[in-house]
């Protein structure tokens, strides 16, 4: 009698683990990274989103960068050819092309690196899951570009400290086939009065904002965009106008990307790309 009472609870405990499972979701399938060379991190379902379409300019349409441009590009083919390559802080003002760089740079060494390489975007608020993404990349015969855009923190984000471990402080470190790509209107990625109130409060100042700063220091290239000059705005927007093919005459296109950038109250290759928009719009023309 008792072996059958036993018998049935064992059943019954079979029947409860079925059910617990089925109602568990599956495990996420393996990433075909054949599938596109772009991809965004889903941290929720812990999946890789192929992207078939890229939003990025070619390299040569960026203007008034040239010397990070050159820096850039050359890190990213090194580390494509499997050489000694450091993570990128892209820093400084906006609408200068960060972003725009460090897609059009993947496209560039991949159209002569036979697509080897994919880029990985992982979004801002995603960084804390940092960890569970290397996991993922480590061993792939790929190589990854992990970029996030807009990268910064504030006041008791803690999130921080994970990107810090997992660029350089862990115990494995960053994977040989991974490198981190970062753009952020802040050099040191945390905001000034962040870093001042450290110092104001803590019981050893000069420890405290070392432990906030140190942040940035796990990027090996610091490339900094900085406001541009009347000559490179009209270089960008020339170099627009150019690429589309657009009818306009030298002097009409100039006093009218003159006056846009006027009214906008800066010089910036967006605000280039902005007045060019609807400059094209006005001529009834597809920037396709």
């Amino acid at each position: 009698m008792t072996e059958a009472r036993s018998e049935t609870l064992g059943e019954k405990l079979d029947r409860l683990i079925a059910a617990v499972s089925r109602l568990a979701p599956p495990p996420p399938a393996a990433p075909d990274f054949d599938a596109a060379d772009c991809f965004v991190w889903e941290a929720e379902t812990g999946m890789l989103t192929p992207v078939e379409r890229v939003n990025r300019v070619e390299i040569d349409l960026i203007k008034g960068v040239d010397r990070v441009r050159d820096i850039l590009v050359d890190n990213t083919q090194r580390f494509a050819d499997g050489y000694p390559a450091n993570n990128v802080l892209l820093w400084g003002a906006r609408g200068m092309g960060k972003s725009s760089l460090v897609k059009a740079a993947h496209a560039a060494v991949n159209a002569s690196h036979a697509a080897r390489l994919r880029l990985i975007e992982i979004h801002r608020e995603d960084i804390d899951t940092l960890p569970a993404l290397l996991a993922l990349l480590k061993g792939v015969a790929h190589r990854f570009i992990l970029f996030c855009d807009d990268l910064s923190f504030d006041h008791d984000d803690t999130s921080y400290k994970s990107l810090k471990a997992a660029l350089e402080g862990g115990v494995e470190g960053r994977p040989d086939n991974v490198i981190f790509y970062a753009t952020s209107n802040r050099r040191h990625l945390l905001p000034r009065d962040m870093i001042e109130n450290e110092r104001s409060t803590a019981i050893n100042p000069s420890e405290a904002v070392e432990e906030k700063v140190s942040l940035s220091d796990r990027f090996g290239l610091w490339l900094g965009f900085h406001k541009c000059s009347q000559d490179d705005y009209l270089a960008m927007v020339d170099g627009y106008v150019s690429h589309y093919g657009l009818a306009i005459d030298a002097e009409t296109l100039r006093a009218q990307a003159l006056e846009w950038a006027t009214t906008r109250g800066s010089r910036s290759g967006r605000v280039a790309w902005q007045f060019v928009q609807d400059l094209a719009g006005r001529l009834g023309r597809r920037l396709d």
